[in-house]
């Protein structure tokens, strides 16, 4: 027989937005279980993060509720620094996580007007069932790594990993690496391989780089088109921001190298055979390695059933901000609406003040 829990609230997901949902809830004195499918807090940044990766935003934009980046932090905190305020922040509101669970379904019961959540302990195996009023989807924008179909690609007689699996060039030196995707991971990936030694070659498909930040842009580094990195049609990072959750590239030395062709620039790949890598302008070359720079994708659609109005099949919220963190039957969301740890900051606030009332 599954093990059975009831609490006031379920959050499934211990990165920041469910750390900040669960200290929103905390200094309200309303209970909750805090459900991590890993076996530690912040597994993106503990786990699946390369070793120079820094936050990308200054630290006031990072922060989460109730208790700020001290002082003593730089502006833009490194990858160790943002776990270890993490870490505080944990100890500080007294978080104690139910690590190894994963959610398999989530339905609401309309009789019980309860939510019914069954899980799965990884560890041991053993299923687990939670009952609760309220359920917070706090599993991030970032969940699952998403490696694009490419024709040929299981062909390919190298090493293909994905960014989340890449933590440094130095066993990549004297390597011929190709890097598929071109935003912060992308090109702060290429830059730490080249500087390593490794033979570093970028593909480039969307345009790179709000009409005031493209004008900076060009004042800044001149034109790039004519090293085959373009200029959004849509608009500039801002636009972009909202309209795909992209953030625009903040160059952290890449640009030198591709202008030196120290890094070699690519367009899409149109196919690959054995370690042959066919690109969209005919070109053909070899490599050792493929890095998947690719992004995210999001499965909790998977699990969540029986909701239609709060989240899209894509795992992100149908309705724009500021509406888009309340569903209906006490559902929530946090840290989905492409706006950062800022807006999961906004979103836990405002979840934690949304409920009390309601108890």
């Amino acid at each position: 027989m599954a093990d059975q829990t009831e609490a006031a609230v379920i959050i499934v997901g211990g990165g920041p937005s469910g750390l900040a949902t669960a200290a929103c809830l905390h200094q309200l004195s309303i209970p909750y279980t805090l459900l991590e499918r890993e076996d530690c807090i912040a597994p993106l940044w503990q786990k699946y993060s390369y070793d120079r990766v820094h936050l990308h935003l200054p630290k006031n934009f990072c922060q989460l509720p109730l208790m700020p980046i001290p002082a003593i932090y730089p502006k833009y905190l490194s990858r160790k620094e943002f776990i270890q305020y993490l870490n505080d922040y944990v100890s500080r509101f007294s978080i104690s996580p139910r690590y190894r669970r994963l959610v398999e379904t989530a339905s609401y019961d309309e009789i019980a007007g309860k939510w019914k959540i069954a899980a799965r302990n990884m560890g041991s195996g053993e299923a687990e069932e939670y009952t609760a009023r309220f359920v917070v989807v706090a599993t991030g924008e970032t969940c699952d790594p998403k490696i694009p179909e490419v024709e040929g690609l299981h062909s390919f007689t190298g090493e293909v990993l994905h960014s989340t699996q890449y933590r440094n060039g130095e066993k990549f030196v004297g390597k011929k690496v190709l890097v598929v995707g071109s935003g912060n991971s992308g090109m702060e990936i290429a830059l730490d391989l080249a500087n390593s030694g490794a033979k570093t070659s970028i593909v480039v498909r969307s345009p790179w780089v709000d009409w005031m930040a493209v004008m900076m842009s060009k004042c800044a580094y001149g034109e790039l088109s004519k090293y085959g990195i373009q200029t959004p049609k849509e608009g500039g990072p801002f636009a972009l921001k909202n309209k795909h959750g992209k953030y625009p590239v903040i160059d952290v030395g890449t640009l030198n190298k591709l202008t030196s062709q120290e890094i070699q620039l690519f367009p899409g790949i149109r196919s690959i055979k054995e370690n042959n890598v066919l690109f969209e302008n005919g070109t053909e070359y070899t490599f050792d390695v493929i890095v998947f720079a690719t992004g995210f994708k999001r499965s909790t659609k998977q699990w969540l059933k029986g909701d239609d109005y709060l989240l899209c099949d894509d795992g992100l919220p149908k309705h724009s901000p500021p509406n888009h963190w309340k569903g209906k039957n006490g559902l929530y969301c946090a840290g989905l609406a492409r706006r950062g740890l800022y807006g999961a900051a906004a979103d836990a606030e405002n979840i934690a003040h949304d409920i009390r009332p309601q108890l």
